[in-house]
């Protein structure tokens, strides 16, 4: 899937001219076609898992709280929020679920254990998922830094009109490939009925996650009904960026 200047702008929560300075320094992978450009929906996914999507030169990282930018003195705290996209991780979780205590000592015992669980729900048969899952696992590894992966699939989508999220608490870290080495204590599998929303939703989980007290939340294992009250907290203070 090809996606333009304004849909990468739109999906990383981050204005167009940010996109167009990263393209001038180098900092996002796209390509140019007849003086346009345009980036590969893979490459994107890639660069967002290799914890590129970084903070910007004016100091704004992508979701970023109202409280937080107030804080920088670069916007207000009354930035606008709204749009369907403004509370789609709480929507996405709700329409999943949170497991505690499965069993595995390695990735694809984790993986498969959740699949067993969860197949049923997302009407889909649990070892050809098993088996689409781990062939995204060995392109390359969906672990993000700081103990948080987003186990997802490569080219199936969901057959559905929602996005799925199982979020899974390992009471044991689980060795995944990560980039920094360290092992993965919570699971995000993300399942999206469309590119465009697992892309978002994707940026989404990596900058939540990129947040000591966020992290040390989930090291808790909240119940599902504790860790939507927690999201929906964070998603309403995101201020909307305007293009």
């Amino acid at each position: 899937m090809d996606l333009k200047i304004k849909d990468v702008a739109d999906l990383l929560n981050v204005s167009e001219s940010t996109i167009r300075r990263w393209i001038s320094d180098g900092k996002i992978p796209t390509y140019r076609i007849n003086q346009h450009y345009y980036f590969s929906r893979t490459e994107i996914e890639n660069w967002v898992i290799s914890h590129k999507l970084d903070k910007t030169a004016d100091g704004i990282s992508p979701f970023m709280r109202r409280k937080e930018v107030e804080s920088l003195s670069v916007a207000t705290p009354s930035a606008p929020t709204g749009g369907s996209k403004q509370f789609s991780l709480f929507r996405a979780i709700h329409k999943g679920d949170t497991l505690h205590h499965l069993k595995g000592k390695t990735k694809e015992e984790i993986i498969r254990a959740t699949m067993r669980k969860v197949a049923k729900t997302l009407h889909v048969d649990a070892e050809v998922m098993t088996e689409l899952l781990l062939d995204r696992e060995h392109l390359m590894p969906t672990a993000l830094n700081n103990g948080i992966a987003v186990p997802h699939t490569r080219d199936s989508l969901l057959n559905a009109h929602h996005d799925v999220i199982i979020v899974v608490f390992l009471d044991c870290p689980l060795e995944y490939g990560a980039l920094d080495g360290q092992p993965v204590h919570t699971l995000f599998f993300l399942f999206a009925c469309e590119d465009k929303r697992h892309l978002h939703l994707l940026a989404k989980i990596a900058h939540l996650s990129s947040q000591t007290h966020v992290r040390e939340f989930f090291q808790t294992q909240p119940s599902k009904e504790k860790l939507l009250a927690f999201v929906k907290e964070w998603e309403s203070q995101i201020p909307k960026v305007i293009h």
